[in-house]
C-alpha cells in the first residue's frame, strides 16, 4: 500500500493505492484546509493523522503503507538533507504580518517526521510531480520540451527540456512565480517580493488587489461584466508574459495548465493566455500550444502517484 499526499497553499489531501496497470486507483481520499497554526510540526502531524484515516476507512493497517510520494508547494530548504518547506502561502514568517497568516514559520517541517513514520518518503514541488503526471497520464505524452504551470493559490510551474525533468540544488526549480514580468509596488507575495507574479494574480491575490474575491470577478466577467473582463485581461497579461518567457528561454513545445483558478474559468482564460504569446517571435511560437491539464482537476491527486509510480 502506498499514500499520496498533495500540499497546496489551501488545502491538503491524502489518499492510498496499491498500484496496477495503467492508470492507478486512488482509493480513501482525505481532504481539509493545509494547518497553518501551532508548531511549525502541524502540517506532518495532519498528514500523518489523515493516512491513518484513510487506512482505517480501507480496514488495514497502517503500518502495511511503506511508501508515501509527497506532491507539496514550496520553496524548500533542506535540513540535514531532509525537505521543510518555505511556502509562501502557509509560512507566516516570510512575509511578515502584513501577509495575514496566523503563524511565524520560517519553515515547516514535513520529510523529517514522516521518515520517522513511513519510512521510504519521496517529496517533490507539486509542479514537478504534476509535470510527471501529465507526462506519463496527461496531456504531455510523448513530449521532450514542456512544461506543467498551475494558476492556484500560487503560481508554479514544472520544467521538461531534452527529455529532462529540471529540479535544481534544492528541488526548487519552476519556482517562476516568484519572477517579476510587470512594475508593481502594491502586491505583497508571502514570499516577502513585492510585484512578482503571485503577488500580482495567485488566487489569494486577486481579493487583496480588487477587492473582489476571484470565483464572483471570474462569474462577472465570464457574463461579460466590462469591469471584471478589464481586470481579467491584466490578469492573463501578466501571466501571459510568464508563459511567453518559458516558451522562447526553454523552446518548448507545449504547455499544460492546472490549478483551482484555471480550471474552473478554463474557457474565460485560456485564449487569453494564448494571445499573450501567438504571433510573438515565429521562429520560437509556431507549433507551441498550451492545453488544459489532461488529467483534468485530479492531477494534484495522480501528481503524487507519479513520483511512486517512476521510484
Amino acid at each position: 500500500m502506498k499514500a499520496c499526499v498533495d500540499i497546496g497553499g489551501t488545502k491538503v489531501a491524502v489518499s492510498l493505492t496499491q498500484g496496477g496497470a495503467g492508470t492507478p486507483e486512488l482509493k480513501a481520499r482525505r481532504a481539509e484546509p493545509t494547518a497553518k497554526t501551532g508548531a511549525n510540526d502541524a502540517l506532518a502531524v495532519q498528514i500523518i493523522r489523515l493516512i491513518g484515516e484513510s487506512a482505517a476507512e480501507l480496514g488495514v493497517d497502517v503500518a502495511s503503507i511503506t511508501e508515501v510520494g509527497v506532491s507539496s508547494c514550496g520553496p524548500f530548504v533542506l535540513n540535514d538533507g531532509l525537505v521543510e518547506l518555505a511556502a509562501p502561502n502557509i509560512c507566516g514568517g516570510l512575509a511578515g504580518p502584513a501577509r495575514g497568516l496566523p503563524n511565524d514559520w520560517m519553515s515547516a517541517l514535513l520529510e523529517a517526521p514522516l521518515r520517522a513514520k513511513f519510512g521510504k518518503v519521496r517529496v517533490e514541488n507539486d509542479c514537478i510531480a504534476a509535470l510527471e503526471a501529465e507526462r506519463r497520464w496527461g496531456a504531455l505524452r510523448g513530449l521532450d520540451h514542456c512544461a506543467y504551470v498551475t494558476w492556484s493559490t500560487g503560481i508554479g510551474m514544472g520544467l521538461c527540456v531534452d527529455g529532462h525533468v529540471l529540479r535544481g540544488k534544492n528541488g526548487n526549480a519552476g519556482h517562476a512565480g516568484h519572477m517579476f514580468v510587470v512594475d508593481n509596488d502594491d502586491a505583497l507575495c508571502g514570499c516577502g517580493n513585492v510585484g512578482d507574479i503571485e503577488g500580482m494574480v495567485a488566487g489569494n491575490a486577486i481579493a487583496r488587489r480588487f477587492g473582489v474575491e476571484a470565483a464572483p470577478l471570474f462569474k462577472s466577467a465570464g457574463a461579460g461584466d466590462a469591469a471584471a473582463l478589464a481586470i481579467v485581461d491584466e490578469l492573463c497579461r501578466v501571466l501571459g508574459r510568464a508563459l511567453y518567457n518559458l516558451v522562447v528561454t526553454l523552446d518548448l513545445q507545449r504547455i499544460s495548465l492546472g490549478g483551482s483558478v484555471f480550471w474552473h474559468n478554463r474557457e474565460l482564460l485560456l485564449p487569453r493566455l494564448q494571445a499573450q504569446i501567438a504571433g510573438r517571435i515565429p521562429a520560437l511560437t509556431i507549433g507551441f500550444s498550451c492545453v488544459p491539464a489532461g488529467l483534468e482537476d485530479k492531477v494534484g491527486d495522480f501528481a503524487a502517484l507519479a513520483l511512486l509510480e517512476a521510484n
